[in-house]
């Protein structure tokens, strides 16, 4: 067991153990299909399969495949591959609730024999209807006091096909004036005439979650069943149904989900923007999903991180979208390779430079990482700079490149303005400049040079596509718009053409994730970019630390 920052449901486990109520740990992740998981997956997935690890013991990973109307084998593939990329694996503990339609079905009709469950023709607007209100109680269905045998019989017949989807359920007879809406006649069993991506056609009836969630579970042999917060009050059903069946139960500990600020969680609600082509899909590098993040260069390690720091807690709050970049820098500042690119191109040339000179300085790798050593990066007469890094009439406090002001090119030379060329229209399209042969490396020999720009020569440069990628949503609380379309954010992707990079990004791998310098952090895409083809980088996050600051001023 190793020393982790504690939490409420790691003591409730040490306390298990401590007294014998359990050996061991077995915990699950029980993801339903119907859609790619997200970050606040994420925090489940590192406390189930981390709580396992910690304690020796193993974690499932059970698909909740209950639903085949908005189930898929993409979305069951995905799935599996975002958690292995997040770090975790499950072994030979691959499970689906569909392996269990039988049992289930047969724990059915146990409790209909028991007289605990009846076959139902209410509609689900009836059944809402009758269901009453947190202060009234509700109504019993006309169809409550059916015979066992009758109710045996119009159960088979649902499994059998005979009845059109709506027109019957299994509803467990429990009481209909629980101050709990849950036990209030739950339904078990609703018609589907769909096919399932597993069973195919075998199945007519399909069983709900909550008659599936704690049967599973305990098929299995969990030990501990974590559940966010919604599901506190669903665990007297779950305890009602296993006592019911007489089979043991699993330890049932919610805990409160991860709410991130200008972001959404509901993935019906991602669905919607998929659909609607607000984004490109699940794996949009602006969406919340562990697909969209990895895409747009997040390290496993990086997430493992997030998780941790913002811990397990029983009540909601809303963690800053800050926190979770702060993480990502703090990774990628260890092992991020750092590279110069110019993502607006102007034009800057060296008067006195030699014309077909060409030699190459040396660039630090990474500072934070001295075996990642040096490379060499061409130098010659004619080189790209970024637009910003030039101003013809400077602002205040601007240390940059303007006339007559000195300044480093990184690596390099330092270099003095001595004027611009303009085109047609008198818009700049060129910096002229001289350098002092001396201050190779940037020495300035006790001048006050104070600003330093990069740069790429021009004649070795290699284009490339930048996506700048921003939050997608300009609030930090998009949940709350009526419709979040409303409030998506205008300037949450820009798309840059024709950017300078130096040559030894030609050769960069999809997912290579490295540090524009003076830029941000940014990763080649991995379904765009084309190593020697195409180059196409997506802005991971920016340089300046938001929650750095938040942190320092103590919000």
């Amino acid at each position: 067991m190793t020393d982790k920052p504690s939490h409420f449901i790691r003591d409730e486990v040490v306390e298990d153990l401590r007294t014998g109520r359990f050996t061991g740990v077995v915990t699950r992740f029980p993801p339903e299909p119907n859609g790619y998981l997200h970050i606040g997956h994420a925090k489940a997935i590192c406390l189930d399969f981390g709580l396992a690890q910690e304690f020796g013991g193993r974690c499932h990973l059970r698909f909740d495949d209950t639903n085949p109307t908005k189930e898929s084998q993409e979305y069951v593939d995905a799935i599996m591959r975002d958690v292995r990329w997040l770090g975790f694996d499950w072994g030979e503990h691959l499970y689906h609730a569909s392996d269990y339609f039988e049992r289930l079905y047969r724990w059915a009709e146990q409790l209909i024999r028991a007289g605990k469950a009846y076959v139902d023709d209410l509609t689900a607007d009836e059944i809402r209807a009758y269901r009453g209100t947190l202060t009234e109680a509700g109504q019993a269905s006309p169809h409550r006091s059916r015979s066992v045998e009758d109710n045996l019989d119009l159960f088979r017949r649902m499994r059998a096909g005979e009845f059109e989807d709506g027109t019957k359920t299994l509803r467990a007879k429990i009481d209909m004036a629980a101050p709990n809406l849950n036990l209030r006649d739950p339904v078990m069993y609703r018609i589907r005439k769909t096919t399932h991506q597993r069973t195919g056609d075998a199945w007519r009836i399909y069983p709900m979650y909550d008659w599936a969630h704690g049967q599973s579970d305990s098929i299995e042999g969990v030990t501990h069943s974590l559940c966010t917060l919604e599901y506190e009050d669903h665990r007297p059903l779950y305890d009602w149904y296993l006592d019911a069946l007489g089979i043991d139960h699993p330890r049932q500990i919610e805990f409160a989900r991860l709410n991130l600020s200008h972001t959404i969680m509901s993935k019906r609600k991602l669905l919607t923007l998929v659909e609607d082509g607000i984004v490109s899909g699940w794996d949009d590098p602006r969406m919340p999903t562990l697909a969209g993040l990895r895409r747009r260069g997040y390290t496993p390690e990086s997430i493992r991180d997030f998780s941790e720091r913002i811990g397990i807690a029983k009540s909601d709050n809303l963690v800053d979208v800050a926190l979770l970049e702060h993480c990502l820098r703090e990774d990628l500042n260890r092992r991020a390779l750092r590279r110069m690119a110019v993502l607006r191109p102007l034009r800057l040339v060296i008067e006195n430079y030699p014309e077909g000179q060409i030699e190459e300085v040396a660039a630090i790798n990474n500072p934070e990482d001295p075996s990642a050593g040096t490379r060499r990066v061409p130098f010659g007469r004619e080189l790209w700079i970024e637009q910003d890094d030039f101003r013809e009439t400077p602002p205040p406090k601007y240390f940059r490149l303007s006339p007559g002001v000195e300044v480093r090119l990184r690596y390099a030379y330092i270099v003095k303005c001595t004027g611009v060329e303009r085109d047609a229209s008198g818009q700049i399209m060129t910096v002229r400049c001289t350098y002092d042969p001396a201050s190779r490396g940037g020495d300035a020999k006790g001048r006050k040079v104070k600003g330093t720009i990069h740069w790429v020569s021009a004649r070795h440069a290699v284009d490339a596509e930048v996506r700048l990628y921003e939050t997608l949503f300009s609030v930090p609380k998009p949940d709350e718009a009526d419709d979040v379309r409303t409030v998506l954010s205008p300037s949450s992707l820009e798309v840059l053409t024709g950017c300078k990079l130096e040559p030894a990004l030609a050769s960069a791998e999809p997912e290579a994730r490295v540090q524009f310098e003076r830029v941000g952090y940014f990763c080649a895409d991995w379904r765009d970019h084309a190593p020697g083809r195409r180059l196409v980088f997506n802005r991971t996050v920016g340089l300046r630390d938001t929650w750095a600051k938040i942190e320092r001023s103590g919000r």
